[in-house]
Order: C-alpha cells, then structure tokens, then sequence
C-alpha cells in the first residue's frame, strides 16, 4: 500500500498558520482555499504561537556550541605554536 499522505513545506505551512494566527479568516475557509484539513491548520498556528518567543529569544551570531568548539581549536593551535617556538628557540641557542 502507498503512503498517500500530503507533504507540506515548512514555508507553506508558516503561511498558513500565518493567516490563521491573523483571525481574519477562520479555520474551515482556509482549509477550504489550501486543501487543508482545518485539524492540521489549528495545529499548524498552535505551533507557531508556541514558537515566536523562541524566535525573538535567539541571539544574532553563532550559537554557543559553535563559539566553545571554536575556541578549543584555537587554544589548540596556540599551544602547538607556541611549542614550535620554544623548539626552534632552543635549537638557534
């Protein structure tokens, strides 16, 4: 048997609960227009209600993970360096 279930995009359903969060038009009308069932739709806009404090929340910039991996890998190289040069010092004495 073949999976018939429909595949969304993630910028159409933004869209939609969009338009959903915006309460101009209810649930069953946009169902309507976009093919939706209006279940789907409500837990598309409850989603995004439950997300935008995560959106504003992010800072701008590279993650925290990200920064700690670049940093270990910058103390990294210092320390290598900085043994070349106390081996290359040792040997032009």
């Amino acid at each position: 048997m073949e999976n018939k279930r429909k595949m969304y995009s993630s910028a159409f359903k933004g869209k939609v609960a969009l338009e959903a969060a915006k309460e101009i038009k209810t649930i069953n009308v946009l169902a309507s227009e976009y093919g939706v069932h209006p279940n789907q739709i409500g837990n598309w806009k409850k989603r995004l209600k439950e997300g935008i404090p995560e959106i504003f929340n992010v800072k701008r910039g590279k993650s925290k993970k990200n920064v700690d991996i670049m940093e270990s890998k910058l103390y990294e190289e210092i320390g290598r360096l900085k043994i070349e040069l106390d081996w290359l010092k040792k040997k032009l004495t």
